[in-house]
């Protein structure tokens, strides 16, 4: 995940460093000493993590978000939500992705790409809702948060959600198959397999057989093993039904994409 990436390289330098501040910020028998910088136990954090000793990163982590670090928030929501480390539970990560989205944070910031992600975990948190909590299933709740995603932060996965949400009239919006192109273009041009092969389909539908069936092909090359099934199957049902020459061409333009490494 590229915020994850950007985590890492925002304090690489200090995973090397650790020795040096472990006894100025964390204590075996008393946790995080409550001297402490919040950066420097998030520092703390984060080579904790890495090195496998996970229950003292939560720790750390809880001490520095209480502290006003949103990236120490992030991974714990992270966390609960993969249950990497702790048990693993939605609606914990829930409550900390809420901390962040009610940050206030500017686009541009720093901290603009916990928020983004933290606005996208939640949409797909209240489109089905989590069983057994206060979060119930609310399409247009999601919706408002993937927008903000979306528009404030051009955030792809956000935007591919509002893709669909175009597609199929849901979340309180009007169907719209001009709206969906257009979500789904953003993106696409970001590089989102599922965006790129949505919109290829929504070519194929409209006549453009060739470019759609390539797009859809270069996108299953792509695409993580999560999305590939439904990816395969889109592109299958589209290769059933166009003729053979087509097939080629496309083969052939979807050859080039992935060559000049585009999908579009």
């Amino acid at each position: 995940m590229a915020l994850a990436a950007l985590t890492a390289l925002a304090i690489l330098g200090a995973a090397g460093q650790a020795a040096a501040f472990d006894d100025k910020v964390f204590d075996d028998k008393t946790g995080v000493k409550p001297e402490s910088s919040p950066w420097a136990v998030f520092q703390f954090g984060y080579s904790a993590y890495k090195s496998g000793h996970k229950e003292q990163a939560v720790e750390a982590y809880k001490y520095a978000a209480e502290n006003g670090q949103i990236g120490a928030t992030w991974k714990l929501a992270r966390m609960y939500a993969e249950g990497d480390g702790v048990t693993q539970d939605n609606y914990e990560a829930f409550k900390f992705f809420s901390e962040i989205v009610n940050q206030d944070v500017e686009p541009g910031s720093p901290d603009e790409s916990y928020v983004s992600d933290a606005l996208v975990a939640l949409g797909d948190y209240l489109k089905k809702g989590i069983p057994g909590t206060p979060v119930k299933a609310n399409p247009v709740a999601a919706q408002e948060y993937f927008m903000r995603a979306a528009a404030t932060y051009r955030n792809p996965d956000a935007q591919f959600e509002m893709g669909k949400m175009f597609l199929k009239g849901e979340g309180g919006v009007k169907a719209s198959i001009k709206q969906a192109a257009r979500w789904l273009q953003l993106a696409a041009e970001k590089g989102h397999t599922g965006a790129q092969a949505t919109l290829g389909n929504l070519l194929f539908q409209s006549g453009k057989i060739v470019r759609g069936l390539a797009m859809m092909t270069a996108a299953l090359d792509r695409a993580n093993p999560v999305d590939q099934s439904w990816i395969r199957s889109m592109q299958e049902e589209a290769f059933a039904v166009a003729p053979e020459a087509d097939r080629r061409t496309a083969i052939a333009l979807a050859d080039d994409m992935l060559t000049k490494g585009t999908a579009q």
